[in-house]
């Protein structure tokens, strides 16, 4: 992952997969928000980066 992503202001996930399984907003907020609910695939890859 990118470390640019734990230092955005907003987040947009789309999801839940990729290609026919994906395209839905599936997470909208700041990456601590993402963090802490960490329920995409997404919150779980930031949520290992920074060690939470």
């Amino acid at each position: 992952m990118h470390s640019g992503l734990a230092h955005a202001d907003w987040i947009i996930d789309l999801g839940p997969g990729a290609g026919h399984d994906g395209g839905r907003v599936v997470f909208e907020g700041t990456p601590a928000d993402l963090v802490a609910d960490a329920t995409t695939h997404t919150g779980e890859h930031l949520k290992a980066y920074v060690g939470a």
